[in-house]
């Protein structure tokens, strides 16, 4: 979005990094494994609590509630769902800053653009507007953000008048309550969850990092080694 408002404006000079890029995507690598089995980590717990419930979120009965409550619109902006453009949603995100579970109450759908810009918010490890990752981005209304905020800006082109987007984003946000407050079990599992697994996954993250620095850099080196070995044939 960005991007397109920056290349209308006619005679705007932009420069671009190849080396910065670059260098990014490498540096990431470790932390890509690391938050990759963070969430293979709350999907495993969320088995076991779904098996605990009796409830799992692929249950009939489960996608039957969500439809009633949301129907075949986006459960952030309310723009309609098509096929190509739905995304599963977890509104507590599953990374190790919102420890959020594959379980009912936390699992809705959105569509792609409300689910690609909320992980601001998600992948923040401090929020000051709201607790939980879809609180906050459902309160970037252009009120207490710097006029510099995606997330407001975002929500600035879904509902461009200020007083209809404030009230739309409440409603929005009272309706997703409503919903969570229908699985009282599920929740109180996400509580505890919360409350008191911060330190497993932050162990668990960093044991993946350093896996990722050393058990893979010596088998790549040992890979090399025999790559070398064979020589060009």
């Amino acid at each position: 979005m960005w991007f397109e408002k920056y290349a209308a404006c006619e005679g705007t000079s932009m420069t671009f990094s190849t080396s910065a890029c670059l260098q990014k995507a490498t540096s990431r690598a470790k932390s890509d494994v690391a938050n990759k089995l963070v969430s293979m980590f709350l999907h495993d717990l969320s088995r076991r609590i779904a098996t605990s419930i009796r409830l799992p979120v692929s249950d009939p009965r489960y996608a039957d509630s969500v439809a009633a409550a949301f129907g075949s619109n986006c459960c952030y902006c309310s723009r309609v769902l098509e096929k190509d453009r739905a995304a599963v949603e977890h509104l507590d995100g599953m990374n190790r800053f919102r420890l959020g579970l594959h379980i009912p109450g936390n699992v809705l759908v959105a569509c792609k653009r409300c689910n690609g810009e909320k992980r601001r918010d998600d992948q923040a490890s401090d929020l000051t507007l709201a607790e939980s990752g879809w609180e906050s981005f459902l309160s970037h209304d252009g009120s207490r953000c710097l006029s510099s905020c995606s997330n407001c800006a975002y929500w600035a082109t879904v509902w461009p008048d200020a007083k209809e987007r404030a009230e739309r984003l409440e409603t929005t946000k009272a309706r997703i309550n409503a919903f969570r407050n229908a699985y009282p079990g599920s929740m109180g599992w996400a509580r505890k969850a919360r409350a008191c697994l911060r330190p497993t996954v932050d162990s668990l993250y960093r044991e993946c990092q350093e896996f990722a620095v050393t058990q893979i850099r010596n088998t790549a080196n040992e890979a090399f080694s025999k790559l070398l070995e064979v020589g060009d044939k």
